[in-house]
């Protein structure tokens, strides 16, 4: 789980989710193609999308408090995605 103030990103056994100012879309495993992620140029703000089998497009925006914690959360994210896509493209 990445979390700020405003956003937050979940991933877990059930899919994603983003909170965005207080409302929250769910995306299960079955729905999701790819999980593109990336950090900020200024190195501070994780860069979250999930794209759908339809080939919807969704993302999130959460602010890290250092470029420490935004490393972490990137250690966090790549098992989890690469286990529960199961070698789906990126």
């Amino acid at each position: 789980m990445a979390a700020d103030r405003r956003n937050a990103v979940v991933v877990d056994s059930q899919g994603v989710s983003f909170e965005l100012d207080g409302r929250t879309a769910d995306f299960g495993w079955s729905q999701i193609r790819s999980v593109p992620y990336k950090g900020s140029f200024g190195g501070t703000t994780l860069m979250v999308a999930v794209v759908l089998a339809d080939g919807a497009f969704y993302e999130c925006a959460v602010e890290a408090r250092s470029g420490a914690a935004l490393q972490q959360w990137f250690a966090e994210l790549a098992p989890v995605l690469g286990y529960y896509l199961g070698g789906r493209p990126q």
